[in-house]
C-alpha cells in the first residue's frame, strides 16, 4: 500500500514527501541539507545533539530534524539567524569539553565535528571552565577508546546494541559527568565485545580508532635480517581507492599491488589464494558432514571466516560451538601457508619470516593471537592492518598511489579465482562453496556460476538447491543481531538449514569495521555496502578463473604439500579449535 504524501515548504521550496518523513529527509527532498552529529539513518536516531535544530512555523521553539515528523503543510526554515546561531553555540559547547588535539588526531580532515567547526565559523575557545579527563583504554589488542575526544553522540552505543546486540558500552553517569563506558567502569577487554570496530566506524570524532600497527611494520621492513611478506583481503582493494580521493567502489587492485610493492614488501600475495583455500578445506568438511562421514557430522555447519563472529559464538553460543566449521580463516591459513609450505620453498626458518595482512577488520587483529594460531610454532600472522591503516603507510612513505601503475601480484600465492574474491562481500563465503560442492557432489557443471538468491545486503537471506538429490538449505546473514537470531533457532532445534555463513558486519566486509571511514550524509543518502560488493561481483564477473577447486596454485599446493583436501597433515596447518567463554 503506497504511503499517502504530504505538502511541505522548505526555505519556500515546495515538496511532497510520504507521510512519516522526518523534516531532514523532507529537506533532501528539497535540495536542502541539514547538518547533524549524533544522527545515523537507520541506527541512531534521538535528536541529542541539537546540531540538526530548525524553525518550523507555529512551533513554540526550535525542532530536532532528524526526529521531528512533518505534517501537512508545514513550513521549515533550515538557515535563518537564529538557527544558524542555534547551530554555532551548540557546536562550542560541545568542543568546550572536547579534547582539542586536532593535528595529532588519527581523524584529522575526517572529523565531522571539526567539518562543523569550520563550516559554522565556531570559536573553539569560546567557552571555556572545568573539562573531563578520562584516561584511554587501550587494553584489547583491536581498538583504542579516548572519552576524551567524545561527543556523547551515542552513535556507538547504538550499533553496538541495535545493529550488534553485544551491548558491550553505553551511557554511565549523568550530567556534564555522562559518559560512554562498560558496565561497571569495566575496561573493554573485560566485557563481552567482540572486536568488530562498527563502533569506530560511525564514530563522528576520533573516540574510536584502531590499535595501529603501522610503526611495527615500518620496523619490521627495515630489519634486513627478516623476509617480510604482505597478503590483502578481497574486500580492501574495493576500499582502499576511497582514501586516495577515488570514487567509492573503485577496484583499485593493480595500484595496490604496486603501492605494496614499493613499499619493500619481498612478497606481495593475495588473501585471495588462500579464501580459494578455504573452500577446498570448508567445502570438504561440509560435504563429509551432510553426507555423514566426518567425525563431526553436526549440522547446520556454520562458516568461521569472521572473527568477531567467531568470539560472539564463544561468548553467547558456547554449547553450539559443534557447528562451526573448524576451519581457520582465510587470513590465518595464509599466514600458516606462509610458514610451513612457503617457508619449505624458500628453505628458510620461519622465524625469519614476518607475515602481514591488510584487512577490512578490526577483530582481525584479536585473531591472530588467538591460541591455535600458530602452524609453525610462531605466529601464522605477526602484524594484522585495516584498509586505514594501509593508506597511512602508503602516505607516510611518498608513494603517488593515484599515479602508480597497475600491477600484479606475485606467485604462487597470489593467484585466486573469483569465487575466492565473494568472500568480501555477504554471501560470498556461501556463493563460492556453492560453486565447488555442486560440482564435486554433482560430478558435473553447474548450470550457473552465479547464486543470486544469497547475494544482496539483506540482514538475512535463504534458499534451497537440488545437489546430488539432496534439498540443501542454505541461509547467510550479516550484522550479529541477524546472527543472534538464527543461532537461537540452531540452539532451540528448529533450524532448518544446512549450511548457513555468518558475518559479523552488516553486507559483510566491505562495510567492515577497518575500511574507509564515512561520514554520516554519505552513509545516510547511498548504500555504501551495496555500491562495494557491485565493484566485487563486477570483477568476479569478467575474470576466467571464477572457481576455487580450479585454481592451479591451490592444486598444486594439495599435489605437493598437504596431499588432499581435509588430510591430516591440512588439519594440522589449516584447521583450529574454539574455547567456551563467560557469558554476559
Amino acid at each position: 500500500m503506497e504511503k499517502k504524501m504530504v505538502n511541505v515548504k522548505i526555505n519556500d521550496i515546495a515538496v511532497q514527501v510520504p507521510e512519516g518523513s522526518t523534516i531532514l529527509e523532507a529537506a533532501k527532498v528539497a535540495g536542502v541539507k541539514i547538518p547533524t552529529l549524533c544522527y545515523l539513518k537507520g541506527i541512531n536516531a534521538i535528536g541529542a545533539c541539537r546540531v540538526c535544530l530548525v524553525e518550523v512555523k507555529g512551533a513554540r521553539g526550535l525542532c530536532a530534524a532528524c526526529v521531528y515528523p512533518v505534517n501537512e503543510g508545514m513550513e521549515v526554515y533550515t538557515n535563518t539567524p537564529k538557527v544558524m546561531e542555534s547551530r554555532k553555540t551548540t557546536v562550542e559547547l560541545i568542543l568546550s569539553d572536547h579534547k582539542k588535539d586536532c593535528l595529532n588526531c588519527v581523524r584529522n580532515n575526517k572529523c565531522e565535528l571539526q567539518d562543523l567547526a569550520m563550516e559554522f565559523g565556531c570559536d573553539a575557545h569560546r567557552f571555556k571552565g572545568v573539562t573531563n579527563d578520562y584516561p584511554m583504554d587501550t587494553t584489547t589488542p583491536y581498538i583504542v577508546r579516548d572519552n576524551s575526544k567524545c561527543v556523547l553522540c551515542r552513535r556507538c552505543v547504538a550499533v553496538c546494541k541495535n545493529v550488534q546486540s553485544v551491548s558491550a558500552i553505553g551511557a554511565n553517569a549523568r550530567g556534564f559527568d555522562t559518559h560512554i563506558g562498560c558496565a561497571f567502569e569495566k575496561n573493554l577487554n573485560e566485557v563481552s565485545c567482540v572486536g568488530c570496530g562498527q563502533c569506530i566506524a560511525v564514530c563522528p570524532v576520533g573516540a574510536l580508532h584502531e590499535r595501529e600497527e603501522v610503526d611495527d611494520v615500518l620496523d619490521a621492513l627495515a630489519d634486513p635480517t627478516k623476509r617480510v611478506i604482505v597478503g590483502t583481503a578481497p574486500s580492501v582493494r574495493v576500499g582502499l581507492g576511497e582514501e586516495f580521493g577515488m570514487p567509492m567502489g573503485t577496484n583499485v587492485e593493480g595500484k595496490m599491488v604496486a603501492a605494496l610493492r614499493r613499499c619493500g614488501f619481498n612478497d606481495v600475495f593475495d588473501v585471495n589464494f588462500t579464501a580459494d583455500l578455504t573452500i577446498m578445506e570448508e567445502g570438504t568438511e561440509f560435504i563429509n558432514r551432510v553426507t555423514g562421514k566426518a567425525h563431526n557430522n553436526t549440522l547446520p555447519m556454520i562458516t568461521s571466516c569472521s572473527p568477531a563472529w567467531i568470539k560472539f559464538c564463544e561468548h553467547n553460543f558456547p554449547e553450539e560451538l559443534d557447528h562451526l566449521s573448524s576451519c581457520k580463516s582465510p587470513q590465518q591459513m595464509f599466514g600458516a601457508v606462509c610458514k610451513t609450505y612457503y617457508a619449505e620453498k624458500l628453505g628458510m626458518d620461519p622465524k625469519d619470516i614476518i607475515v602481514v595482512s591488510i584487512m577490512p577488520c578490526t577483530a582481525k587483529k584479536f585473531e591472530k593471537g588467538r591460541a591455535d594460531q600458530s602452524a609453525a610454532g610462531v605466529p601464522d600472522i605477526d602484524f594484522a592492518l585495516t584498509t586505514r591503516e594501509l593508506a597511512k603507510l602508503i602516505k607516510r612513505k611518498g608513494i603517488i598511489f593515484n599515479e602508480l601503475p597497475d600491477e600484479q601480484f606475485d606467485t604462487p600465492l597470489g593467484i585466486a579465482s573469483g569465487a575466492g574474491l565473494l568472500f568480501g562481500a555477504t554471501g560470498g563465503v556461501m556463493e563460492a562453496a556453492l560453486r565447488t560442492v555442486y560440482e564435486v557432489l554433482e560430478g558435473k557443471a553447474a548450470p550457473s556460476l552465479d547464486w543470486l538468491e544469497v547475494r544482496g545486503t539483506e540482514g538475512r537471506k535463504e534458499a534451497t538447491y537440488k545437489v546430488a538429490g539432496m534439498d540443501v538449505k542454505v541461509c547467510v546473514v550479516s550484522g550479529l543481531a541477524n546472527a543472534r537470531k538464527v543461532m537461537e533457532e540452531v540452539a532451540a532445534g528448529t533450524s532448518p538449514y544446512h549450511f548457513i555463513e555468518v558475518m559479523s558486519c552488516p553486507g559483510g566486509c566491505v562495510n567492515g569495521g577497518g575500511q574507509p571511514i564515512v561520514d554520516a550524509y554519505t552513509r545516510n543518502n547511498n548504500d555504501v555496502r551495496a555500491i562495494r560488493a557491485k565493484a566485487i561481483y563486477d570483477t568476479d564477473a569478467a575474470m576466467t578463473l571464477r572457481k576455487s577447486h580450479e585454481n592451479p596454485a591451490v592444486q598444486d599446493l594439495y599435489k605437493d604439500y598437504f596431499g588432499a583436501p581435509g588430510s591430516h597433515k591440512a588439519h594440522d596447518v589449516l584447521h583450529t579449535s574454539y574455547v567456551k567463554r563467560e557469558k554476559y
